[in-house]
């Protein structure tokens, strides 16, 4: 085998639909529409007609079993080549992070030229199904022969048998919510309400700041008739947020609110990746480089937060790299709760967490929080599981192309205790 060296690997841009709660103006539509259009609007903003891909890694959270394979179909809705082959895939909110990660270590290596990372999810048209006695009726009777068997097959049915068992996110080794598992971190690491509420305040307003100035316009696509996130409020405040009910613990201890923490949202986003020579050939923007990248996981489980995996898959990628925390322009930390966010920085300021839970030598420290979301995040623009890590990539990209030169960190929190971690330079 030839020694290769491992090439750059260029983000020409991100593309994604206005996020909307669920059961809002996307109630109608399905992942396979949400991803085809972001996939299009790609095509389209990057004169990808007829274009042959590496490939196309994308995927969802929340999946019929009829979209077994998204990707590709959604491929094929477009008008990039019909060689372009899809790969589906799913590591929960850090899926099209990931799928970034898996694509760029193919263009490093020179397996493949170009590719597009994305993600969708919805809410709204969520696969119900019934029990499992029902069900094996129903299996039973595609297989009957004749009237008489088919009529055997539903003795004793019952009506019970046809309440349906909607999807859930909990975890199903806790049985519980991931709202309920970050109540639990927040009350380990002494969050309090009014500070959730603070940074929850300033997404919105974050958010609101850079739609006025356009920061969002050549990133998003329409559809169904919307054009910007339905769910940022740029007129909120700590009053407002204040007076919101805790929704996942009722007694005093309880800390997290519907203003602090993401909505169920509908939504796709997805991002072009290259090697320099495909880029430029074709005349595209090089906005930045993805340089590092990591993903962890912790055993929550056993004790762990959930949602503290990030903070061991940063640590581990700024071994790598041989950076330290404060040697970014720019930070981007998924805001699945504000709680989560202000869990992950005072565990990375906590000397004795940082020694036992990520064997660092001490503290990674304290991050200069004006750099941190400074267009707004998830509690602002919402959150459509698969398609955050998509979203925040193609963000801090032409962020860092607007700087002109900067190093901006990605810290995304997932389900089942894990975390995946990004650099991108410029």
């Amino acid at each position: 085998m030839t020694n290769k060296t491992l090439r750059p690997v260029a983000i020409v841009g991100g593309v994604r639909i206005p996020f909307c709660r669920s059961n809002t103006s996307y109630a109608g539509i399905s992942n396979m529409k949400m991803l085809s259009t972001v996939l299009q609007g790609m095509v389209e903003k990057y004169s990808l007609e007829g274009e042959q891909l590496g490939e196309v890694n994308a995927g969802a959270v929340i999946t019929h079993s009829s979209d077994w394979n998204l990707a590709r179909e959604a491929i094929l809705n477009t008008k990039l080549s019909p060689a372009t082959p899809g790969i589906t895939m799913q590591q929960a909110c850090g899926t099209s992070l990931q799928a970034a990660m898996t694509a760029a270590a193919k263009i490093a290596t020179g397996q493949i030229d170009s590719a597009i990372a994305a993600g969708s999810d919805t809410v709204s048209d969520v696969p119900i199904v019934f029990g499992k006695k029902f069900s094996k009726r129903l299996v039973s009777l595609g297989k009957a022969r004749n009237f008489k068997s088919k009529l055997s097959v539903f003795k004793g049915f019952g009506p019970k048998e046809l309440t349906p068992i909607p999807p859930s996110v909990n975890e199903p080794r806790t049985l519980l919510s991931m709202g309920q598992h970050c109540e639990l971190m927040a009350q380990e690491w002494e969050i309090t309400r009014e500070a959730q509420d603070e940074l929850a305040m300033q997404s919105h307003h974050n958010a609101a700041a850079a739609y006025q100035r356009g920061f969002y316009d050549d990133l998003l696509v329409p559809c169904e008739g919307v054009v910007r996130d339905n769910n940022m409020r740029p007129d909120t405040s700590m009053e407002v947020l204040s007076a919101l009910r805790n929704v996942y613990e009722k007694s005093d201890k309880g800390t997290l609110s519907a203003g602090n923490s993401t909505p169920l949202t509908d939504g796709s986003a997805g991002v072009l990746l290259a090697s320099e020579e495909w880029a430029r050939d074709r005349g595209l923007p090089i906005l930045a480089y993805i340089t590092e990248s990591a993903t962890g996981a912790v055993d929550f489980v056993g004790g762990a937060g959930l949602l503290m995996a990030p903070t061991v898959a940063v640590n581990d990628m700024l071994k790598r790299a041989g950076l330290s925390l404060q040697d970014f322009d720019l930070y981007e930390i998924h805001e699945a709760f504000a709680a989560q966010v202000l869990c992950t920085l005072k565990a990375w300021e906590d000397e004795e967490y940082c020694r036992t839970q990520l064997g660092a030598d001490g503290a990674l420290g304290s991050i200069d929080r004006s750099r941190m979301n400074i267009n707004g995040s998830s509690l602002a623009v919402g959150h459509p599981f698969a398609a955050t890590g998509a979203r925040i990539t193609g963000t801090l990209a032409k962020m860092l192309d607007e700087r002109g030169s900067g190093r901006g960190l990605i810290s995304v929190c997932t389900a089942g205790g894990m975390g995946v971690s990004a650099i991108l330079e410029r």
